[in-house]
C-alpha cells in the first residue's frame, strides 16, 4: 500500500449508530445508522446502512435506506436500495432493487439555482 493510503473494516457484528466521516476507504459488513462520507466504500452483502452516502467510489452489495451520491458507483445484484442516487459514472448489476430517483451529479447543481436568480439575467 502507498503510504498515504488507510483502510478500515467495519466488521459483521459491529454496530454504529452515528455520522462517520473517514479519509480512509471503507469496507463496511456491518450495520450503520447514520451518514457515511469517505473516499472509497466497499458494502458487503448482509450491511445494512440507514442514512446517507458520500463517496468517491462506493461498491454496493447490501441494504441502504438514504440518498448516495458517488462518483463512480457500483451497485452490485444482491444491493436493495430505498433512496435517490446522484453519479458520474454508474453500474448496476442485472437483479439490484434500487426504490428512488437517478440523476448524474451534474444535473444535481443545475436544480440548486434559484428560478430568482434564472429571471433576473
Amino acid at each position: 500500500m502507498a503510504s498515504g493510503s488507510t483502510f478500515s473494516v467495519i466488521g459483521a457484528d459491529v454496530t454504529i449508530t452515528g455520522n462517520i466521516n473517514a479519509s480512509a476507504d471503507l469496507h463496511i459488513d456491518g450495520t450503520i445508522d447514520g451518514d457515511i462520507t469517505c473516499a472509497s466504500l466497499v458494502q458487503g452483502e448482509k450491511s445494512i446502512i440507514s442514512g446517507a452516502v458520500i463517496a468517491e467510489s462506493a461498491r454496493l452489495a447490501g441494504k441502504v435506506s438514504g440518498s448516495i451520491t458517488a462518483r463512480e458507483l457500483v451497485i452490485l445484484k444482491s444491493a436493495r436500495i430505498d433512496g435517490d442516487v446522484h453519479y458520474d459514472a454508474l453500474t448496476i448489476e442485472q437483479g439490484a432493487e434500487v426504490d428512488g430517483r437517478f440523476a448524474p451529479n451534474a444535473r444535481q447543481a443545475v436544480k440548486a439555482v434559484p428560478a430568482t436568480a434564472v429571471a433576473a439575467e
